[in-house]
């Protein structure tokens, strides 16, 4: 891309994710010339005390945009499919946070920590990934690039938020309907019904919906994306995807085999170093990553380092990030950072 003053920006959605992209935008000061947003109906939103007047969504709207960042969904057809076409033949970048480019040969996946340089390969449109996939792969590449990876065992602790707005609320309501003295499956009595099992003072291990193997499709993209960004089809990666009641903020437990012997302070050293990480490790003193602290931050934390007491090759982390920022909105933004640089 001409390098630029300043750079013409469209944010497409304004939900929970849309919302997060003009904050970041603000607030990592890129520079933006016109910023326009987009949505299915036209209406007026507040972002911090500053007002966006959002417009339908139309393919003229692309006109003089140099970005498209698409808020994107996690389910089938996003806005991208209608209209990412439309932006690229107009001469924006699309860069688009749904699944539905994500694995398309044709379209880098990118995370800046991890793989920056596919970004420049792209032919209009550049997929953001999985929010789970991103904090994981931030954490997992700088230990590959030393020792390999040949086995990865995951378990995601993924909050509300992951799902939208409306999960959310859901959350919101049963916590009140239980606090005023609700018992049972409160989940019967709610309004809202965005998840598909009550989830305040409960968990379930189910997001996405359940395919090959029984594996659901979010536990998939653990595996398929991870391959992809981190160019290493061969990786053996498994996967459990399971909701909890936290408002935002993705935990992992991720266990990995590596090729050559690593000790635990060893990987804590390359992770101190790494782009993108804080290191918080020191679980005598009560310090490891958790969700209602990585709210709001950039950065994907990791804690709880520690070798497999039975096997030579194996370590266990603790990995967690905001998902609306790093594991959404952050990332994006970081790809249209790399373009410009």
């Amino acid at each position: 891309m001409k390098k630029k003053s300043t750079y013409n920006v469209a944010v497409i959605g304004a939900g929970v994710v849309g919302i997060e992209m003009l904050r970041v935008l603000k607030q990592r000061k890129f520079p933006v010339g016109e910023l326009r947003v987009f949505a299915r109906s036209a209406r007026d939103i507040c972002v911090d005390g500053q007002i966006y007047s959002v417009q339908p969504i139309n393919p003229e709207g692309f006109e003089g945009i140099d970005f498209a960042l698409f808020a994107g969904t996690e389910g089938e057809k996003g806005a991208a499919v209608t209209y990412a076409a439309e932006a690229v033949k107009r001469g924006a970048v699309v860069i688009d946070n749904g699944a539905d480019f994500r694995m398309d040969p044709k379209v880098p996946l990118v995370v800046p920590e991890v793989n920056a340089a596919d970004a420049r390969k792209h032919k209009g449109i550049i997929a953001n990934p999985n929010c789970s996939t991103i904090q994981m792969v931030v954490a997992l590449n700088p230990i590959h690039k030393k020792v390999g990876i040949k086995k990865v065992i995951v378990t995601t602790l993924q909050a509300s938020s992951g799902a939208g707005k409306g999960a959310v609320e859901q959350l919101k309501e049963e916590i009140s309907l239980i606090a005023k003295g609700g018992f049972g499956n409160v989940h019967v009595n709610a309004q809202n019904k965005s998840m598909p099992q009550q989830l305040a003072y409960n968990v379930f291990p189910h997001i996405g919906s359940f395919v090959e193997l029984d594996y659901t499709n979010e536990e998939w993209k653990l595996v398929k994306e991870t391959h992809k960004i981190m160019h290493a089809p061969k990786m053996k990666i498994s996967a459990t995807t399971v909701r909890v009641p936290v408002r935002t903020g993705h935990s992992e437990s991720v266990y990995i085999e590596t090729v050559k012997p690593i000790t635990a302070q060893k990987a804590r050293d390359i992770l101190k170093k790494a782009p993108g990480i804080v290191l918080m490790d020191d679980p005598k003193n009560n310090l490891y990553p958790m969700p209602k602290d990585s709210e709001g931050k950039d950065e994907t934390f990791v804690g709880r380092i520690r070798q497999d007491a039975f096997a030579k090759n194996g370590l266990w982390l603790w990995v967690v990030a905001d998902n609306l920022r790093k594991g959404a909105a952050t990332n994006a933004v970081q790809i249209a950072e790399c373009l410009i640089k």
